[in-house]
């Protein structure tokens, strides 16, 4: 076996235990329906038990009327009780395990959402995340897992304690025949109880020896699964579509996933040929043996008078149930063991910690939005790397101005968007917000003053209001006047329901399908709504036409108002219309300056890039 499947039941116990608890603290109600449909499920079996022994005892004695009637309508009020109230509960039970994957998946994103940015970008991180999803879909196990363990482990604890109660008398009853006295004798029962305990022992031990082989073949199957829904991903996209029809990208997706999954089949198959199979094929056996001597026990008792012939039936089923019970608990005790690798791996992702310091500063909200920004020598380079992203930047953000951003592809300008934003900290240097470092602000309040247009921004298949206030509710004319700004507001005007119009259809069949630009101007709405002092566009007119980029940056100084604006953009005509432009190269900023000073200097790096564009804007 595995090492890392090997764990303490110390480390079980204490894996396990949180696992409950955080299932317990964040959905009391979840398992408090568990736990009482559990109590009731595994107890109403033996009302039936009971009383239809008395029914069959009363029948083969005395056979009086009235107590077989008094035992016939108690059975028929008790049960009628007994499935009234678990079918009640067993319907609160279901309603609110329902959604119990996707509570798992929202604990995962919010603790995503809530790390650093710099830890959330991590590849390590997302391999961890996807691991948890995949072991999640292809087996259960992991937090999923919790709550099947905790309710079936409630249900065969009251099995257990009901079969006990009703099977203790049999032990206690002597048998009348002198052939059968040796029945009577301690050592007799004890020895019995001993037999019965190592056989009820040995069947669930067998059954977890089998299961192991399941978890070593998690990562050849998480492997499978990972490959089969990114098949699933790929042809459920519509901008892709056209790729895989063309290309039959499906074909070679198919081929890898169909290789994989024989890998896994075989693998599963060589364990259920051989060790796994054989495990499970022994515990069946175990289980046959102990009913033979549990029958056997039984009616040699009843063949010597220690008890009436319905009796039989009682201890028979309560010994039985009272069996599996107990097997069924070693069973889950079993799996909680190999679950704890999975539990493992989950917590490890639930620990990870921020490395970032949040700050306590309060920024000052200032109407005039006169917030100055200063680089300060910063140098970065990503965590794991030894090259630097950039190198000795130092650049004062005038008040009310419009700044771009250029440079080739890997010159440093997301680096340098993202050490703005605070997404990540410089490794060497400060950046100021009025004269103060900006990691001693309050992080929440800092990323406030900021309103961003990234390159691959997100808009949600909810209301377009919704999508530009980033909220539930919005104000209408607002959200009127950001997109009059935007210049996408006679199409919005257009709509059947207005701002109220579901985008695309995943949430409404009445939703509207939108083109890349008018996704782009959308998103630039939803950026001045934010109205934030200083506003950045990420390639603001990529998915634009030339007349609607021109009609874009013509009305520039009414979108922007009295914001700082900053744009990232390799569209070097744009940048006519800013202020000041900041060239990075390699990592350094190694020009800045009006957009004339600029193509003026020969041997620059700007007039380097506009020459190769010059082709695009000729004349202009």
């Amino acid at each position: 076996m595995d090492d890392k499947n090997k764990t303490s039941w110390k480390e079980t116990l204490r894996v396990n235990r949180r696992a409950v608890l955080l299932w317990c603290r964040e959905y009391p109600a979840l398992f408090i329906s568990a736990g009482l449909f559990s109590l009731t499920n595994a107890l109403s079996p033996y009302v039936a038990i009971y009383f239809s022994a008395q029914i069959i005892n009363e029948l083969a004695g005395m056979k009086r009327k009235d107590l077989l009637i008094h035992y016939a309508v108690t059975l028929l009020l008790a049960e009628a009780a007994a499935l009234l109230v678990n079918s009640l509960l067993g319907r609160w039970k279901n309603a609110l395990f329902a959604p119990l994957h996707y509570y798992n998946e929202k604990r995962i994103s919010d603790k995503l959402l809530s790390m650093d940015f710099c830890v959330a970008d991590d590849n390590a991180t997302y391999e961890k995340m996807d691991s948890i999803f995949q072991t999640e879909n292809w087996g259960g196990w992991g937090m999923g897992k919790i709550y099947y363990q905790f309710q079936k482990f409630l249900e065969e604890f009251f099995k257990t304690l009901g079969g006990l109660s009703l099977s203790l008398s049999l032990f206690l009853l002597p048998v009348a025949d002198d052939g059968l006295a040796f029945l009577n004798h301690p050592v007799c029962i004890l020895l019995m109880l001993l037999l019965l305990i190592g056989v009820i022992l040995i069947s669930p031990y067998l059954e977890t020896v089998g299961s192991r082989f399941w978890t070593e073949s998690d990562e050849d199957i998480k492997l499978s699964n990972r490959l089969y829904f990114y098949v699933l991903a790929l042809s459920g996209q519509q901008k892709k579509a056209l790729d895989i029809r063309i290309y039959r990208q499906d074909r070679m997706n198919l081929y890898f996933f169909d290789r994989m999954m024989r890998i896994s089949i075989d693998k599963l198959s060589g364990y259920a040929k051989g060790k796994m199979g054989c495990a499970f094929a022994l515990s069946a056996v175990v289980s046959r043996v102990f009913m033979g001597i549990v029958y056997l026990f039984v009616c040699l008792k009843a063949w010597g008078g220690a008890y009436g012939i319905g009796s039989v039936t009682q201890y028979i089923s309560a010994i039985t149930a009272m069996a599996g019970g107990i097997g069924g608990m070693l069973k889950i005790l079993g799996e909680a063991g190999l679950n704890v690798v999975f539990l493992k791996e989950f917590f490890e992702f639930l620990d990870i910690p921020n490395r970032m310091y949040q700050g306590s500063l309060t920024v000052e909200k200032r109407s005039d939005k006169n917030y100055e920004i200063e680089f300060c020598n910063v140098s970065f380079r990503y965590p794991g790397t030894e090259s630097y992203a950039l190198k000795d930047v130092s650049l004062k953000f005038k008040v009310g101005r419009r700044l771009a951003v250029v440079g080739q592809n890997g010159s440093g300008k997301t680096t340098f968007i993202k050490l703005l934003c605070r997404l990540y900290d410089p490794v060497e240097g400060q950046i100021l917000l009025n004269g103060i470092d900006i990691r001693k602000y309050n992080y929440r309040e800092y990323l406030n003053i900021f309103s961003v247009v990234f390159q691959d921004f997100k808009l949600l298949s909810l209301p377009l209001g919704q999508n530009i206030a980033v909220r539930g509710m919005y104000e209408m004319e607002k959200a009127k006047e950001c997109l009059e700004k935007a210049g996408i507001w006679e199409r919005v005007r257009s709509m059947k329901k207005g701002p109220d119009t579901f985008l695309y259809k995943d949430m409404d069949e009445e939703g509207v399908q939108i083109s890349g630009g008018e996704e782009q101007k959308i998103a630039i709405a939803r950026a001045l709504y934010q109205d934030a002092p200083i506003l950045i566009l990420d390639e603001p007119t990529a998915a634009l036409d030339p007349v609607a980029e021109y009609e874009i940056y013509t009305r520039l100084d009414e979108i922007v108002e009295d914001r700082t604006a900053i744009y990232i953009s390799h569209r070097l005509a744009s940048c006519r219309f800013c202020d000041e432009i900041v060239v990075f190269h390699e990592g350094r900023m190694v020009q800045k300056g009006s957009h004339e000073k600029l193509v003026s200097c020969e041997k620059g790096k700007y007039r380097e890039l506009w020459e190769a564009q010059a082709q695009y804007y000729a004349g202009s």
